[in-house]
């Protein structure tokens, strides 16, 4: 039996967001939270019980180092990584996410601080990945785009954990997530990452741009469309990937349409052994939209590990999506299951 049901790479950084929903320039007060988006995707199905690690890498001796490791035990995620040295004080450091999470017609904005980014050292030299996936064992290794598009080193990084995962028998999720600032001039480098990784998936997850900036898909324009439009769109570009990536079972992604900073159409479309299951998007409420679209991906992950068939892992996902956005968290702990299927279900009646 394997030990783990989720593995994912991560490089943890924290998050600050100010109080009441209010804008950073003129804030004086802030929240702080342990972050990234892997460790977001883990922790569904941590929160639901499921064991689950996160790979990473920490600056040793750092009270912002000892602030994660705590949230992330109080998450009930496993981690293992390399203490690597500051270096002085213009040396490594995890890096800052400030976000403002809007409200009404005042958009969110995020700000990424990532100099000196200790996640960009991962390496995988400094794991045993024979024990990690022969001895231990996972039912699938999570993968972002995040990741593999930080550094060179965390793309040969992720590459390796590919590699090893196909060799023992892992299943690979692989979460595109493109950015363009991390592709700026090195375009032909991560294409050819994120290709192979993909070729060894098993499960593929992204959004038209994703689709067509990191694999080169070929499909219809990005943005400016209506939601249903997109539907048919996203439709007829995972077909031609198909025959590109025929390991792939799964392709999924999510479909958002933002009324206002309180309030999106929330949708989703996975295609699983040929058959499409399509969530039409309907109204949910915003507190906070970041980490939905990990909500999503974490819902899905657990009903795979869970055994479910496709559709049921997209309504989970889905229903995990308008979960976590419901919170001032980028992450949702689910207290258990019927609390997920209750939103999917429109049923917000007290519980006694």
């Amino acid at each position: 039996m394997k030990k783990y049901a989720i593995i994912a790479p991560t490089s943890m950084g924290v998050r600050i967001t100010p109080a009441d929903r209010q804008p950073v320039a003129t804030s004086d007060l802030f929240r702080m939270q342990a972050t990234s988006a892997e460790s977001n995707v883990l922790s569904i199905s941590s929160g639901l019980g499921l064991p689950v690690k996160a790979l990473t890498a920490f600056v040793e001796g750092s009270p912002i180092a000892q602030f994660i490791k705590g949230d992330l035990r109080r998450r009930g995620i496993e981690f293992e990584g390399k203490e690597v040295p500051q270096g002085g004080p213009w040396g490594y450091r995890h890096q800052f996410n400030i976000a403002d999470s809007g409200y009404g017609l005042r958009a969110p904005r995020v700000a990424n601080d990532r100099a000196g980014e200790v996640g960009r050292t991962l390496n995988a030299a400094d794991f045993d990945l024979n024990r990690i996936f022969f001895e231990e064992g996972a039912e699938y290794l999570h993968l972002s785009g995040l990741i593999c598009a930080l550094s060179p080193d965390t793309g040969r990084f992720c590459l390796e954990l590919a590699r090893t995962a196909k060799r023992s028998g892992t299943k690979i999720s692989f979460d595109l997530n493109y950015r363009a600032s991390f592709w700026k001039g090195r375009e032909h480098e991560l294409s050819a990452v994120f290709r192979e990784i993909a070729s060894l998936s098993d499960v593929l997850i992204g959004n038209e741009e994703d689709f067509q900036l990191c694999l080169g898909a070929s499909g219809p324009e990005t943005g400016g469309k209506g939601i249903g439009e997109k539907i048919e769109s996203f439709k007829g570009m995972v077909e031609k990937l198909r025959a590109e990536y025929p390991n792939a079972e799964m392709f999924a992604t999510t479909l958002r349409e933002v009324v206002s900073a309180n309030e999106h159409l929330w949708g989703a479309i996975v295609l699983a052994n040929g058959n499409w299951t399509v969530i039409e998007p309907r109204p949910i409420p915003v507190l906070d939209r970041i980490g939905g679209g990990d909500g999503f991906v974490g819902g899905l992950l657990y009903g795979l590990c869970k055994g479910w068939d496709a559709e049921k892992c997209a309504q989970f996902g889905w229903a995990c999506g308008a979960f976590v956005v419901t919170l001032s968290d980028d992450f949702g702990l689910p207290a258990d299951e019927k609390q997920i299927w209750d939103i999917r279900a429109g049923n917000a009646r007290v519980q006694r």
